[in-house]
């Protein structure tokens, strides 16, 4: 059977699969419900959404966006619409935004982590892609993955137990917080892994 409304993400932020046999009410709710058990992962982010599998009124999206909003205590930066001349300008300024972000909070990583990549950073770090089987992270912060985690994440890498890491799947090799070992704990719509 599968999901009436399925978050999957992208450079940009998230895309939103709506089941289109079903009625707005019916995937308002489900929206609502799925993006509430994700709260935790979105963790008050800014970010575009995408809506994709069928179409809706500017009435509809405005209440779609004000339903995710409330939900999971994320802001939506804009609506991209697929194919259309805004999508371009939209994705231009998504790219100043995430780099004007990754001046002043933290590092922001675009791309998968493949084989024997390493990554380290002295703050904490969003990875826009997966990290796959072979590749390593190592954060002194937390550590936010918005695709799959296949490899090692070490998260509090100076000793922060506090540290959090996150992914919306998790099938890793390792995982570490402050030094100790950890496993992922599923989540609705997200993994995540911190000490208790």
């Amino acid at each position: 059977m599968k999901d009436d409304v399925l978050i999957k993400s992208n450079k940009y932020g998230i895309t939103i699969y709506f089941n289109s046999d079903n009625s707005f009410e019916e995937l308002l709710d489900d929206v609502k419900n799925k993006f509430q058990s994700a709260a935790k992962f979105f963790n008050h982010a800014k970010m575009a959404v995408e809506y994709e599998g069928r179409s809706f009124t500017e009435e509809e999206e405005r209440q779609l966006t004000r339903a995710i909003e409330s939900a999971a205590g994320i802001e939506i930066l804009c609506i991209i619409e697929k194919n259309t001349a805004t999508e371009q300008v939209h994705k231009k300024l998504l790219d100043e935004s995430l780099e004007a972000i990754h001046e002043r909070d933290g590092q922001f990583y675009k791309g998968t982590l493949r084989g024997r990549q390493v990554l380290e950073s002295e703050q904490s770090i969003v990875i826009i892609g997966n990290v796959e089987e072979g590749a390593t992270v190592v954060s002194k912060g937390n550590v936010i993955v918005t695709g799959t985690i296949y490899g090692t994440v070490i998260a509090g890498a100076a000793g922060r137990t506090d540290a959090v890491i996150a992914a919306l799947h998790m099938q890793p090799k390792k995982l570490r917080i402050g030094g100790i070992k950890v496993k992922p704990v599923i989540g609705g719509s997200y993994s995540w892994a911190k000490l208790l």
